[in-house]
């Protein structure tokens, strides 16, 4: 389990992720596990990936390719195009097992990401819903702690992006037990 968010704020975008590893009952800290980060850089943007561990070393495979590792992700429209790509290779190439609920519309993809580049805020959920985000949003296991806390302190002035995001995963480390320190983030400046 994880918990990632991003926020977008006075000219500021911040993406951030917790660094704990879960399965089942256990628990892999970042005091143990060297490759612990669930942040990755796609050409000018910043993914966080929350779902199962794997997923992480997948999106590194895939956006690595010479011819995808600067895929352009600076619109719902741009990111919905490289997640139906990266779908079709998640069957072919990596086994992805989609299927979760018989009634769902479609095959899942199985994992949410959050996207933050000069551009904007971004969320794709495990059936390709892209959305972009006017403020912040958070997913996880932590995601309402995560939420609440950016909800309740995003207008306090002494607030920027990067420490709202911090602060979302902080709350969420301290109630969530799929969450857990130290946290990594990135910001950088919104495009004009």
């Amino acid at each position: 389990m994880t918990t990632i968010a991003v926020v977008k704020k006075a000219g500021r975008i911040a993406i951030a992720a917790d660094t704990l590893t879960k399965w089942g009952l256990g628990k892999e800290s970042a005091a143990y596990i060297v490759n612990h980060t669930k942040l990755m850089q796609v050409g000018d943007s910043w993914l966080a990936v929350s779902g199962n561990a794997t997923f992480k070393h997948v999106l590194d495979d895939w956006f690595v390719h010479p011819t995808r590792k600067n895929t352009p992700l600076r619109s719902a429209g741009e990111i919905f195009t490289a997640w139906q790509k990266l779908h079709k290779a998640l069957k072919e190439d990596y086994y992805l097992r989609p299927e979760e609920q018989q009634d769902d519309a479609l095959e899942s993809s199985r994992m949410d990401v959050l996207i933050a580049n000069p551009w904007g805020i971004f969320g794709v959920s495990g059936m390709r819903t892209v959305q972009e985000y006017a403020r912040f949003y958070a997913y996880g296991s932590g995601t309402e702690i995560a939420l609440g806390a950016l909800f309740a302190t995003y207008d306090l002035a002494d607030r920027d992006a990067e420490s709202l995001a911090r602060l979302a995963i902080e709350a969420a480390a301290e109630f969530d037990d799929g969450t857990g320190l130290p946290i990594e983030t990135r910001v950088m400046a919104q495009q004009a």
